[in-house]
């Protein structure tokens, strides 16, 4: 068995109020569709328990879990703004008139014969 990330056996405080905060809210978003644990599983594929371990916050369990519950609940648009470029102001102010286009340049083939 794999050593288990930092992140999940020791995350930082605000990492898992974050993931908790977000599984509050996507259980109450739950309940006031009136759905269960097992409808929303399998509107997801995936075993009840998978959306009882996202509702409870637990970071091991998958990003996609998160958005696919988004997704089943109609509140998918609402992740339209989650690291948005044009609302970093920290990364903004940082890039300057240097900022990079494309994360390293293209390796096609060379024209230089």
């Amino acid at each position: 068995m794999p050593p288990r990330s930092q992140l999940i056996s020791a995350p930082p405080t605000a990492v898992q109020e974050a993931v908790k905060r977000l599984g509050n809210n996507l259980r109450t978003a739950r309940l006031r569709r009136n759905l269960s644990h097992a409808v929303l599983a399998a509107k997801l594929g995936v075993d009840r328990h998978v959306i009882a371990d996202a509702e409870n916050g637990k970071l091991s369990t998958s990003a996609g879990v998160y958005v696919g519950m988004l997704w089943a609940m109609n509140l998918l648009a609402s992740l339209a703004d989650v690291a948005n470029p044009k609302n970093d102001e920290e990364g903004l102010a940082l890039s300057g008139l240097d900022e990079r286009q494309r994360a390293r340049q293209g390796g096609g083939p060379s024209n230089a014969f």
